[in-house]
């Protein structure tokens, strides 16, 4: 038995509308948006009274975002938003761009942080963004 693909990842959330338009921003698409809650749903997360929004972003090549907003438990938050890279735990995600200057540009724009950026050999341009409730997002693209 092997792992066939990865087919998202989740990122709890706040203030979904605001993380929803970050991610539209990107470049990414809602896939859909709905409401989940039950027994059923408590049994899987390992929660009680569990009601959460939820709402699927795609990449143009099908790669998923799945953005959570609990109503009920509410979701907790552990330490500071603005937490750095080296921070244990899951960090961040990185997109493939074609223009990297235009989408730190537009992001920025739209209020997101440039936390770094440079060139790694010849091969790729990087960039660190920081946006909505500390979400960090990086930027690659591929040179020549």
């Amino acid at each position: 038995m092997t792992i066939k693909r990865m087919d998202n990842v989740l990122i709890v959330v706040d203030d979904l509308e605001a993380v929803k338009a970050f991610f539209l921003d990107l470049g990414l698409r809602l896939e859909g948006e709905t409401t989940v809650e039950g027994p059923s749903v408590g049994r899987l997360i390992g929660l009680e009274d569990v009601r959460a929004t939820l709402a699927m972003m795609r990449t143009p090549d099908g790669q998923g975002i799945e953005l959570d907003k609990f109503h009920t438990p509410s979701a907790i938050r552990f330490g500071p938003v603005d937490v750095p890279v080296n921070t244990l735990g899951f960090r961040r995600v990185m997109f493939s761009v074609d223009d990297i200057d235009a989408l730190v540009a537009h992001m920025r724009a739209q209020g997101a942080e440039l936390i770094g950026e440079m060139q790694y050999e010849n091969s790729h341009r990087l960039a660190y963004l920081r946006g909505p409730e500390g979400i960090i997002v990086a930027l690659a693209e591929e040179l020549g």
